[in-house]
């Protein structure tokens, strides 16, 4: 019965980094011009951060990385058997690629790292004031990945094989575009799900020949309010309006016909918008008291992990949603993107 999840379902990659954060303050962001909100790439700028932020601040490590975090999540929802979800990145041979690996088991997933000794395994510094939250990544060895050293070995390709899902994040076009094309490929001639997140403004802007080739594949397309933006600027959609944008997004070229493109856009606590179909739905999202908030890390995360959970179990999408806004509305009241030992959601 197609409702009931197993192992090797669902399939990620991207990259795996741990997150450091603490609760900064304006100087701070200001020193390293950092938005209060916002995701970006670690330049030379930004190498003294990372050293500043575990000195002058309580800092809290967590795993992450947009994907595993989306797929542990996702886990989490199905809670059993284990293994449902995949996941697939690169690490380094040290202490941080050890605690990932160690969270990664204890998340019941099944993370296959590529590992090197080259470079470091890659860390986020995630700085926090009020219910902002700015990311600040350095790849380090999740830009390592591979895709003939990891994708391409026979035991691990058996792995996507297994799948009826996929998810990657927008991040990792800046990685592998060519594991994220032969990934979607193999979704898309075999009439699997194929899903994809914007993931961050500068994905849209400077990353968007990569984006745009994989964008025939995707069945699935997240993406939240400013991505939106960013991606509408860029395709001179010229409307700012996110259902026109959802609208827009959906219309794009398309390989596999059999399916037609879902675009789903959070905005915060405003309603998430959701273009299915030739209609557009409106979700609103659960209420929450601001007090109740301890950060915003892995809320756009959680959702995709939440939504992916049900999808997997071919649930109506209306379902999806739910468990996405339960999902994103559990992690907001936890540090970085972790969870209570079980969800309450049915």
């Amino acid at each position: 019965c197609p409702d009931v999840a197993f192992p090797n379902l669902l399939f990620g990659m991207g990259n795996p980094l741990l997150d450091i954060s603490a609760v900064v303050d304006k100087d701070f962001l200001d020193k390293y011009s950092l938005k209060p909100n916002d995701q970006i790439l670690a330049e030379d700028k930004h190498k003294a951060l990372f050293e500043e932020l575990v000195k002058k601040f309580k800092v809290e490590y967590h795993a992450g990385g947009a994907t595993q975090n989306s797929i542990k999540i996702a886990q989490w929802m199905i809670q059993e058997p284990h293994n449902v979800g995949t996941f697939f990145g690169c690490i380094g041979k040290d202490k941080f690629g050890d605690i990932l690996k160690e969270k990664a088991q204890e998340a019941h997933i099944d993370a296959h790292y590529y590992e090197q000794d080259e470079e470091p395994t890659g860390t986020c510094a995630a700085c926090i004031t009020g219910d902002n939250r700015s990311l600040v990544a350095n790849l380090a060895a999740a830009n390592s990945y591979m895709k003939d050293k990891h994708l391409d070995l026979e035991e691990n390709w058996k792995l996507v094989e297994k799948a009826k899902v996929y998810y990657i994040a927008g991040f990792f076009l800046t990685v592998s575009l060519e594991s994220i094309l032969k990934v979607a490929k193999h979704a898309s001639e075999n009439n699997k799900l194929f899903c994809l997140n914007l993931s961050a403004p500068f994905i849209c802007q400077f990353f968007k020949d990569s984006l745009m080739q994989v964008m025939p594949y995707v069945d699935v397309l997240f993406g939240n309010e400013t991505e939106a933006a960013a991606f509408a600027k860029e395709q001179d959609f010229e409307t700012k309006d996110i259902k026109e944008i959802a609208k827009k997004a959906q219309a794009l070229p398309k390989v596999n016909k059999k399916r037609q493109r879902i675009v789903v856009l959070t905005q915060g606590k405003d309603e998430t918008a959701i273009r299915l179909s030739d209609k557009i739905e409106a979700f609103p999202v659960l209420k929450i008291d601001p007090k109740e908030i301890v950060d915003t890390i892995g809320a756009g995360d959680a959702f995709v992990g939440g939504f992916l959970s049900e999808l997997v179990r071919d649930k109506p999408i209306d379902q999806c949603v739910k468990a996405a806004h339960y999902a994103a509305n559990v992690i907001i009241r936890q540090a970085g993107c972790t969870f209570p030992e079980k969800p309450d959601f049915n």
